[in-house]
């Protein structure tokens, strides 16, 4: 597919046709929703892995699912954009967890739960003035089992039953990798800001 852009946000009516459209297999419809949705919807799959490719994978394994069953789509509520964006994203979340059942589940269960991290004093303030982008790059940096718990459970509200049911583990598995990656994250962003300040006293 095209990775053109589009720079506007569709309205609530032309979002309604190309929909309707896409139900048809229309190819422009579809290269216009993949194009006005493909940063909402990379920013999402962004969190789960660690590299551009993985992401770009997910995504248009994604788009493939969403233009599979766009006709049987139908607005969950008034506002048409809110509502698509609520299915598009569900569609990206459960693509994500499939690709890493598929490629890393087995990283659940090995010695990474074993690890122990030996945390140094964290200045909160400090990290406080770390970006947005710096934050999402650090929650890339967690390994893959804590990284998707990570996300599921703070970024996207799931329940720890609700996650051991999609990636197939106890949810003590899913408390415990939560409470890991929590630790492994601050580690990574104490580090993000030792660096931080180093540069600056250059």
């Amino acid at each position: 597919m095209e990775t053109k852009h589009y720079t506007h946000l569709l309205t609530a009516d032309e979002l309604t046709y190309h929909v309707e459209a896409c139900g048809r297999n229309s190819r422009e419809s579809q290269k216009i929703l993949y194009s006005s949705f493909y940063g909402y919807a990379m920013a999402i799959c962004d969190r789960y892995v660690k590299n551009q490719d993985d992401a770009v994978e997910i995504l248009n394994d994604g788009f493939l699912k969403i233009f599979r069953e766009i006709h049987h789509y139908k607005p969950a509520y008034a506002d048409v954009i809110s509502s698509f964006k609520g299915w598009l994203r569900k569609i990206m979340i459960f693509t994500a967890i499939d690709h890493f059942r598929k490629h890393q589940k087995h990283q659940m269960v090995t010695s990474l739960d074993n690890m122990v991290y030996h945390m140094p004093t964290v200045n909160e303030e400090a990290i406080g003035k770390l970006t947005y982008d710096e934050i999402i790059r650090a929650v890339q940096d967690l390994s893959p089992g804590y990284r998707t718990v990570f996300n599921l459970f703070i970024i996207e509200g799931l329940s720890h039953e609700e996650i051991s049911n999609h990636l197939g583990i106890s949810t003590g598995t899913s408390k415990s990798n939560l409470s890991k990656a929590r630790r492994q994250l601050q580690q990574i962003l104490f580090k993000k800001n030792e660096i931080s300040i180093a540069k600056n006293a250059v």
